[in-house]
C-alpha cells in the first residue's frame, strides 16, 4: 500500500528567508526517506497555503494525508488555526482522510539542535560567567511558554553556567532585555542567546535586535535531527491511521 503524503505545515512569514529555510529542511526529510511524498504548506503569509495543498491532493485522487505541524509548541496555531483548516478540508473533500501529528515539541532533539546552533555561534557551555537566554516566540497560552521555560531549566541543571533564562519575542514575559538584565544581576558577565525558532523571520530578527552585544544563535534550520523528528511524527500518526 502506498504511504500517505507527508504535509509539513509551517506558520509562514512575509520574510522569504523563512520559506526558504523550511524548503531546505524538507529537502533533508526527503533525502532521509527518498520514497516519501513530502509537501510543504503554510498556515498564513507564505505559499502554498494548506487548503491549496489539500485540494491538490484530493484532485490527484489521494485518499489519505498526514499533516505534521512544524510548530515547536501547542499554542494558538496548533490548537485553533490548524484544526479549523482540517475541519474545512474534511467538509470539502470527504474522500480525503487527513490525520494530524503532534507538534514537534517537546522533544530532546529540539534542545540538541538549539544547543548546537548556540555553540556554533561561539558560546562556551562550560563558562561559569556565561548567562544563556533561550528566546522563543511567546504565546498567550501559558503552557506553551512553560514548555520553553522547562527547556531553559534543564539547561541550567546540565551546564555549569551563571544561569539560563527563557525569554519571549512577543506576548509573554520576560522579554529578551529583561532576561539579560536578570542574568547580569545574577553574576553573568557574558550573554549568549539561543534560538527557539525553526526559521529566520521577524521575531528572530527582533530577538537579535534586542540582544545588544550578546552572542546570538541562528534558528534551528535544516538540521538532520529535525528531519528525523518530522519523520517520526509522521510515522507514528500514519501507523495509528492505518490501524
Amino acid at each position: 500500500m502506498t504511504a500517505p503524503p507527508l504535509v509539513a505545515v509551517a506558520h509562514g512569514s512575509r520574510d522569504p528567508r523563512s520559506a526558504a529555510s523550511i524548503a531546505a529542511l524538507l529537502d533533508v526529510v526527503r533525502a532521509s526517506d527518498p520514497g516519501l511524498d513530502v509537501r510543504a504548506a503554510f498556515l498564513d503569509l507564505s505559499a502554498p497555503r494548506l487548503p491549496d495543498v489539500l485540494s491538490a491532493l484530493a484532485a490527484d485522487g489521494h485518499r489519505e494525508a498526514v499533516i505534521v505541524p512544524l510548530l515547536l509548541g501547542s499554542a494558538f496555531h496548533a490548537r485553533v488555526d490548524l484544526p479549523a483548516l482540517v475541519a474545512e478540508a474534511h467538509a470539502r473533500f470527504p474522500r480525503l482522510s487527513v490525520s494530524v501529528s503532534d507538534v514537534l515539541g517537546p522533544d530532546d532533539r529540539l534542545s540538541a539542535v538549539a544547543l548546537r546552533r548556540l555553540v556554533a555561534a561561539g558560546a562556551r557551555l562550560d563558562d561559569p560567567s556565561l548567562g544563556i537566554v533561550l528566546a522563543g516566540a511567546g504565546s498567550s497560552h501559558a503552557p506553551a511558554n512553560e514548555a520553553v521555560a522547562a527547556v531553559a531549566a534543564s539547561w541550567a541543571r546540565r551546564f555549569p553556567v551563571a544561569g539560563v533564562r527563557a525569554a519571549f519575542a512577543s506576548t509573554a514575559d520576560p522579554d529578551v532585555p529583561g532576561a539579560i538584565a536578570a542574568l547580569r544581576a545574577a553574576g553573568a558577565r557574558r550573554i549568549a542567546v539561543a534560538s527557539w525558532f525553526l526559521a529566520p523571520g521577524r521575531l528572530p530578527d527582533r530577538v537579535a535586535s534586542l540582544a545588544g552585544d550578546a552572542v546570538v544563535a541562528d534558528p534551528m534550520g535544516d538540521a538532520p535531527k529535525l528531519a528525523s523528528l518530522i519523520v517520526d511524527r509522521y510515522l507514528a500518526t500514519a501507523a495509528v491511521a492505518a490501524a
